[in-house]
């Protein structure tokens, strides 16, 4: 009775996520005219298994809120989200790098502090956006910024994944599609609290 009981409870809380809380975290801060905006990279990884636009307002000009996300990678400026899981301990910086102000498209983003782990820099427009992709075709990741005002901007990220269905992938895949939301409203916040703290 004890195991139907977990069973039961293992799959209500499963059907609670995809039915509810996935829908939301995947559009977490975007409105409906931005997820369905088409965005460099939409047709390179057809039929995502993970599909997410998240969007946030910062008072800040694009090229204010650029030099955070171009420097942005392990070994780099960080993540400015949650150190100790995504930057191995080390602080994420609070200004800008020089050494990391610049990008050419093929760059290695490391995504680990051993550097093994990353994406490559697939395209980018200054103050635009910057797409990153894997070297299978298998995920992009997309930085976007949209003035919206007077100094003042949409950031929006779009990250697209076509899972591997085999395998340990099937246990890593479970806890990046539960664990994404977390690090990655962190890491849009953080980046926000940054620009916007360097025009006040």
């Amino acid at each position: 009775m004890t195991l139907l009981i977990v069973c039961c409870s293992i799959v209500f809380l499963a059907v609670v996520y995809v039915a509810v809380l996935r829908p939301l975290h995947l559009r977490w801060g975007a409105k409906d005219e931005e997820v369905k905006m088409t965005l460099p990279g939409d047709t390179m990884v057809e039929k995502p298994d993970f599909n997410a636009t998240r969007c946030i307002s910062i008072h800040a000009s694009p090229d204010e809120i650029w030099k955070w996300i171009i420097q942005i990678g392990s070994k780099r400026a960080g993540w400015y989200s949650i150190d100790w899981i995504d930057n191995g301990g080390v602080p994420s910086s609070r200004g800008i790098l020089p050494e990391f102000q610049t990008i050419t498209e093929g760059q290695f983003i490391p995504f680990t502090p051993d550097q093994k782990n990353g994406m490559w820099v697939k395209g980018f427009s200054e103050n635009d956006y910057i797409l990153w992709t894997d070297k299978d075709g298998r995920a992009t990741w997309l930085w976007k910024i949209i003035p919206s005002g007077p100094d003042s901007s949409r950031l929006i990220t779009r990250l697209r994944t076509r899972y591997v269905w085999k395998s340990f992938w099937v246990i890593y895949y479970l806890f990046y599609d539960f664990g994404d939301i977390v690090i990655m409203s962190k890491c849009m916040k953080g980046i926000k609290q940054r620009a916007e703290m360097a025009i006040f």
